[in-house]
């Protein structure tokens, strides 16, 4: 019972993440099972897959109510997405587990480093090159299917930083992004792992009532809180992952 309470808990707070944040649930979720559930990083990659999958889904239809979805470009960046997802996804088994979760960790520094320094663009959607759109999609795509993250906290950034959308839009436009790359990481991943299914679905079921309620918060929160929330979120989880993991090869 009292595992049953933590899981529930710990899925609810990766479905508010991903619909306040429109990304974060994996680099969230992959640690939780890991640090917390016990499963090896391989196996906390495939269900991680699944989880945030469904939740990103979720929360997608209740961003649609907010009018804050772009179709075109989530397709586009999807569509090539998910084809460097499925390529990628077999990557992961070829490193450790504590290297796999370093670069994890880095690359989440990275992508918070970059959030902060930058200025947040004031072009609307309109105004994005469809060259970088699927260069984007395509990068983030390989990072999925590697890293086993459905790339929201890389999506979000490369929407507003790269593409051009407003900060709300990109939250609502990466959950689409999210659910197709999930799907596609999932596919590749299947064949290598053995799945706690009733983990998984604890996880998801909790995470869409999380899911609700962080989009709700999207309409109370300002753009630029957003975006620093999102940063600053990503910053500490990454610093912690990477002191936790490079301690263990020295």
């Amino acid at each position: 019972m009292e595992q049953w309470l933590i899981d529930s808990v710990l899925g609810f707070g990766i479905g508010l993440v991903l619909g306040f944040l429109g990304g974060g649930g994996s680099i969230l979720t992959v640690p939780a099972l890991v640090y917390i559930v016990g499963q090896s990083p391989q196996a906390a990659v495939t269900a991680s897959l699944i989880i945030v999958g469904a939740n990103a889904t979720m929360g997608a239809i209740f961003h649609r109510r907010q009018n804050t979805l772009n179709w075109p470009v989530a397709l586009a960046f999807g569509g090539v997405g998910m084809v460097a997802a499925y390529f990628s996804a077999g990557l992961s088994h070829l490193l450790s587990p504590t290297t796999l979760l370093i670069l994890f960790a880095l690359l989440m520094l990275v992508v918070s480093a970059l959030m902060i320094l930058s200025k947040t663009p004031h072009a609307a959607g309109s105004n994005h090159s469809w060259a970088i759109t699927i260069g984007s999609g395509v990068a983030v795509g390989v990072l999925t299917g590697f890293l086993g993250v459905g790339g929201g906290f890389l999506i979000v950034p490369a929407l507003v930083m790269l593409v051009g959308l407003p900060i709300r839009q990109a939250v609502g436009t990466s959950l689409i992004i999210i659910a197709m790359n999930s799907v596609a990481g999932l596919l590749g991943h299947l064949s290598s792992t053995v799945l706690d299914m009733a983990l998984i679905a604890t996880f998801v079921v909790t995470g869409f009532v999380g899911a609700f309620a962080g989009s709700r918060l999207t309409r109370v929160i300002k753009p630029d809180q957003l975006r620093t929330s999102f940063a600053v979120f990503v910053l500490l989880l990454g610093a912690f992952l990477l002191v936790d993991n490079v301690g263990k090869l020295l």
